[in-house]
C-alpha cells in the first residue's frame, strides 16, 4: 500500500468563496493549492495556526507576544472535580433511567399477560333474561307483584 492521497470537502458561503478565489488568483496558484498550503501549515503546526490578512500579519505579531494561540487558560482544580463529578452523576441517572424503563417495560408485559386471560364482566354473569326484581329501593312496597 502506498501512500495515497485522500479528497476533503466542505462548503462555503458564495462571499468567501469568490475571496479564496482572489486570494488564489493574486497568488497565481490553483484554488485547490490555497486549501493543500492551508491544510499542510495547520498539519505542520499541530493546528495552532491563525489565519489573518496580510495587511494585519503585523498587528498580530504583536499581540502574539503577549499571548498564544489558542488562547490558553487555567481551570482550577476545584471546578475540573465538581465537573467531573457531575459527569458520573449524570452517568449514574441515566443508568437508573434505563433500569426504570425496564422495569416499566416488564410492569406493562405482565398486565398485558393478565389482561389476556378471561375476564368476566359481572353484567356477563347476569340472565340475559331481565326479569324484574322483587326488591325496590325507596318507595312503598307494592304486594301485586308477588
Amino acid at each position: 500500500m502506498g501512500n495515497k492521497n485522500k479528497t476533503i470537502s466542505f462548503r462555503v458561503s458564495q462571499e468567501k468563496f469568490e475571496t479564496l478565489r482572489d486570494i488564489a488568483e493574486e497568488r497565481d496558484i490553483s484554488l485547490s493549492a490555497v486549501f493543500r498550503d492551508y491544510v499542510d501549515m495547520l498539519v505542520a503546526h499541530d493546528g495552532q495556526i491563525e489565519v489573518v490578512p496580510e495587511h494585519e500579519i503585523s498587528e498580530s505579531t504583536e499581540t502574539s507576544s503577549t499571548e498564544s494561540f489558542p488562547p490558553k487558560v487555567e481551570v482550577p482544580k476545584s471546578f475540573v472535580r465538581e465537573h467531573e463529578r457531575l459527569e458520573l452523576e449524570a452517568e449514574h441517572l441515566r443508568e437508573q433511567l434505563e433500569e426504570h424503563k425496564r422495569y416499566v417495560t416488564k410492569l406493562r408485559q405482565e398486565l398485558d399477560e393478565v389482561d389476556q386471560e378471561d375476564v368476566v364482566q359481572l353484567e356477563d354473569l347476569d340472565g340475559e333474561e331481565e326479569e324484574e326484581s322483587p326488591y325496590r329501593i325507596g318507595g312503598e312496597f307494592d304486594d301485586s307483584t308477588f
